[in-house]
């Protein structure tokens, strides 16, 4: 079993809510893609763009193991609401 430090999670709660109220649309996002696209076999493609210009890329194929930790992921945010 994992020691879990209260006030960690506090602070990671606030730091999540922050991101949440600047990037609104993030988390419905993530909602709709879950609610239908989750499965073995789906590609998540990434891409970040830098201030000057700088591309990186990358893409995974989703395992059950992926798809197992998301779902975790998610219950987490769901009990912490």
């Amino acid at each position: 079993m994992m020691n879990v430090n209260p006030m960690a999670l506090m602070q990671l709660k606030q730091r999540f809510d922050t991101f949440n109220s600047e990037h609104p649309r993030v988390i419905p996002f993530f909602k709709a893609v879950s609610a239908a696209s989750i499965v073995p076999g789906t590609v998540f493609d990434m891409k970040v763009t830098t201030p000057d210009g700088n591309e990186m890329h990358c893409n995974i194929k989703l395992t059950e193991n992926d798809i197992e930790t998301f779902h975790q992921i998610m219950e987490l945010g769901r009990n912490s609401q």
